[in-house]
């Protein structure tokens, strides 16, 4: 079965057509006031309503508040959410809700920790460290680092792009690769070309 495809950071109802008409398995919408790519609760009902039953969707929240993450549930209604911060076990947990936690790959991060002190069910998105940007940032990291033997689905993010997504595939043997400014010509504006594209390579392998 081939990798499946999350294209996130989607911020119109047009662009979630044109990802799910390219065959993505997944729509990531970012409710990150600081990110490019942030949509408001009533921008991510409007897109909500263009996702198709067969295609996830998938709520990014960084370091958000339980206020924030209960209405982004009830409101939405989403797949997944994705805990993209500093979010800890008992935070991700207390909401009774399927998650996927992202770990952002810094140097010295005690991996084997932090797979065992969460419970997924969505997996673990594994993605560039930047100081300042939680996701989106554009650039790889070092894809030996993550674990060959698993027990949890692994999506692979961080500065992937047509380019480089089937070498990626190769190496890590992910569940999923997820993509936002590798497919885009300008932040939170996707190219449909390389979406296709994208997803067209992505699916070969």
């Amino acid at each position: 079965m081939s990798v499946k495809v999350k294209i996130c950071g989607v911020t119109s109802p047009d662009q979630a057509d044109i990802a799910q008409s390219a065959g993505t398995d997944a729509l990531g919408l970012v409710i990150h006031p600081q990110s490019p790519r942030y949509v408001n609760l009533k921008e991510a009902q409007n897109i909500r309503k263009n996702i198709n039953s067969n295609c996830l969707c998938v709520t990014l929240l960084v370091n958000a508040d339980a206020t924030l993450v209960s209405n982004v549930i009830k409101e939405l209604k989403p797949d997944l959410l994705q805990f993209h911060g500093n979010e800890s076990p008992s935070f991700c947990h207390q909401f009774n809700y399927p998650f996927i936690r992202a770990v952002r790959m810094q140097q010295g991060l005690d991996l084997s920790s932090i797979i065992k002190s969460y419970c997924p069910k969505g997996g673990f998105l594994f993605d560039s460290w930047d100081e300042t940007k939680y996701g989106g940032t554009g650039t790889s990291f070092d894809w030996t680092a993550l674990p060959k033997k698993r027990n949890f689905s692994l999506i692979l993010a961080g500065g992937l792009v047509p380019e480089n997504v089937r070498d990626a595939i190769k190496v890590v043997r992910p569940d999923m690769v997820d993509v936002s400014s590798g497919v885009e010509y300008s932040p939170g504006r996707k190219d449909p070309e390389l979406v296709a594209q994208f997803i067209k390579i992505a699916k070969s392998i």
